[in-house]
């Protein structure tokens, strides 16, 4: 992972497991690229996000009887060392994710959802108040902007035969809106029908998958100028 300063401005995510031949890693690093601010970089399919264990959820409902609460005094509930253990893992990455300016999220789409990678990321950073105020009950992530990129084998758009299939954007869009993400600060772009050139039921749509691609190219070099130009 690559910290280039205590706070960064952008947050950015990958969860492909494809390595140099994923797409949506191409269209996140383009992002990046474009992105003049300090960057905090987690490749979570390289460096997973420990899964949650019951340690972490025994000690998020005794926070959530408590009532509103400062991240700072959660440690302070915990009752053993194994409780412990899981706020230490999990407290840094709800920090990076607090301080961001814009958090940008490198997504394929796996089984018509997100990666596990990514899933084991929101179950960690899910604790109990984490992104709401304990004095004044206000969302904390309000002002963030998340950037989704999400890259897709086939199409999933409107009228397409899958277009029920997607549970990937429409899963994070719930997620993060009930998070306290504002629509306004949501921000999506895709590519579909990356696997044209394997999958042969796809033949005959390369120009449309060359074209997808390249219109979210230029859609997150441009975001990148927009957002930035916000910080």
């Amino acid at each position: 992972m690559t910290d280039m300063l205590t706070e960064a401005p952008l947050l950015h995510l990958d969860s492909s497991a494809d390595g140099a031949e994923s797409v949506s890693r191409r269209l996140t690093a383009l992002f990046a690229a474009a992105w003049r601010g300090p960057v905090r970089r987690r490749d979570l399919a390289e460096e997973p996000v420990p899964l949650i264990r019951a340690p972490y959820a025994t000690l998020g409902r005794r926070v959530e009887r408590h009532g509103a609460i400062a991240l700072d005094d959660v440690a302070g509930l915990a009752a053993d060392e194994a409780e412990l253990r899981e706020w230490a893992l999990t407290r840094p990455l709800i920090d990076q994710l607090r301080d961001a300016h814009t958090v940008l999220l490198g997504l394929p789409m796996y089984n018509f959802t997100v990666p596990a990678s990514l899933k084991a990321w929101i179950d960690r950073v899910t604790f109990p108040g984490a992104f709401t105020g304990p004095a004044n009950g206000e969302r904390v992530l309000r002002d963030t902007n998340f950037v989704l990129v999400a890259a897709r084998g086939g199409g999933y758009g409107p009228g397409t035969p899958r277009e029920a299939f997607d549970f990937q954007l429409p899963y994070l869009r719930a997620y993060l809106t009930n998070l306290g993400v504002t629509p306004e600060r949501l921000s999506v772009v895709k590519a579909e029908l990356t696997r044209v050139r394997e999958n042969p039921a796809l033949a005959g749509m390369e120009a449309l998958a060359a074209e997808s691609l390249a219109t979210a190219a230029a859609e997150v070099t441009e975001l990148a100028g927009k957002l930035q130009a916000d910080t």
